[in-house]
């Protein structure tokens, strides 16, 4: 029975006369199982992902409008103290808001304010091994108790300390004291920093806009990248309002800028003779001032035109527009005179 169970399950008996042994296939899983576990870990199982880089900066803004706008509220409960007082606190006050934020958002494994508005949150580059099953790419762990600690160091207790330093070094005139070789190597240096620490943010800016990964120099550090906290929502933005927003600045920077540069009496004038209405205005009331249209008390007259004006009102024109005309019949006006007076 076992020779015929032998002979019509494996050709190998059939050719041979011996069947297989019983751990043959104990032997090839044990052979090929590390090929199966390499090619389920191998690089082209993870998923390509790519994050807006729009969404990493508006979220980035949103949190700095964010901090303005608690410092805002902060400063009005402040508001009946001594004025100048929390000037000089300026500082420990935005570290205390950054640590709020920090705080109730990253420490606590949740988005901040505009990460959250963007559909954002932060994963651990490090710890991305994407094991088991894949679906998005989006999977990975949050970031790590050292990381947020890190963080909160450098954005937090950074931005402080380097805030105090250049005010500290600006009250004591470092840059200014020749004499103080010491105060003029700190200055120095400091300043060497700064220029360093602008350069390589600027090099980050353009690895980013190239790569889409770590807006700054503190995310490149600890390896924290942002990435969509939901991956089945999309960004909806309607930009019709943005656009009429946008015009309307423009426009209004446009008017602001030419109006001072427009003088509205020569226009006015230089126009008026093509005026449909240039004979019912000269047939109007030859009392009243043609500027301000009320009865003078002090009447001058336009020469040679002679028609009545307030002493003010002409007087004013012909001192900002040396070429005035006559608003009754455009006619230019070489000097005036009292009503029944000399030609001052």
């Amino acid at each position: 029975m076992t020779e015929t169970l032998a002979s019509t399950s494996s050709p190998t008996a059939t050719s041979g006369g011996t069947p297989p042994p019983e751990a043959a296939w104990i032997n090839a899983y044990q052979r090929l199982s590390p090929r199966w576990q390499s090619s389920a870990l191998s690089p082209q199982s993870v998923i390509p992902i790519a994050i807006s880089r729009v969404n990493q900066v508006d979220a980035g803004r949103l949190d700095i409008e964010m901090s303005a706008m608690l410092k805002e509220q902060m400063v009005k409960v402040f508001s009946v103290m001594k004025p100048g007082l929390l000037f000089q606190y300026e500082a420990e006050l935005d570290a205390f808001l950054e640590f709020l934020i920090w705080r109730f958002s990253i420490w606590v494994d949740k988005p901040t304010p505009g990460n959250a508005l963007m559909n954002l949150r932060y994963r651990d580059e490090r710890a991305t091994d994407m094991r088991g099953k894949i679906r998005t790419g989006l999977e990975g762990p949050g970031l790590t108790v050292y990381q947020k600690i890190l963080y909160c160091v450098a954005t937090v207790g950074g931005q402080y300390i380097w805030t105090r330093l250049q005010s500290f070094s600006a009250f004591r005139q470092w840059g200014d004291s020749e004499q103080r070789t010491l105060a003029r190597r700190a200055w120095l240096i400091v300043q060497r920093i700064e220029g360093l620490y602008k350069a390589a943010s600027f090099t980050n800016l353009l690895v980013f806009l190239f790569t889409g990964r770590y807006r700054n120099l503190i995310e490149r550090a600890l390896r924290a990248r942002l990435v969509y906290g939901s991956p089945h929502m999309n960004r909806a933005v309607s930009f019709e309002y943005m656009n009429r927003q946008l015009v309307w600045n423009e426009f209004s920077e446009m008017l602001l800028l030419l109006l001072p540069l427009l003088n509205l009496s020569t226009m006015k004038n230089f126009l008026s003779p093509f005026s449909k209405d240039k004979a019912s205005g000269s047939s109007g009331d030859e009392t009243l001032c043609p500027i301000c249209q009320t009865n003078p008390t002090t009447v001058y007259l336009a020469l040679p035109c002679q028609h009545r004006y307030c002493y003010y009102c002409l007087r004013t024109r012909c001192a900002a527009t040396p070429s005035f005309r006559c608003s009754r019949c455009s006619e230019p006006v070489v000097a005036m005179q009292r009503h029944g007076g000399s030609v001052p």
